[in-house]
């Protein structure tokens, strides 16, 4: 079976301040996305702490924080890091 890798894939990533992160994807689609404001219930609760958020890292293709094992969907970081745009898609800006 043959096809093209999902554009959500986490690729790389960058904390870039206090609950925010540059996101790099599959398609070439990089931007930045903020948890500045976001409470972080239950399980992610460790998230709060900034020094905790700053471990993150990729696994299986999105981000994740080791220590408690916690990871978020890639498909929602993927929208808003386009919204927040730093470069666009290959396949975008050769249109």
């Amino acid at each position: 079976m043959t096809g093209k890798r999902p554009v959500w894939i986490i690729r790389g990533v960058v904390v870039v301040g206090d609950h925010e992160l540059r996101l790099l994807f599959e398609d070439g689609t990089v931007g930045d996305v903020s948890f500045r404001d976001r409470t972080w219930p239950g399980v992610l609760a460790p998230l709060q702490d900034p020094d905790y958020f700053a471990e993150v890292e990729i696994v299986g293709g999105t981000v994740h924080w080791r220590r408690h094992d916690l990871d978020l969907a890639p498909e929602p970081l993927y929208e808003a890091a386009k919204a927040n745009g730093l470069i666009r898609p290959l396949a975008a800006a050769a249109a």
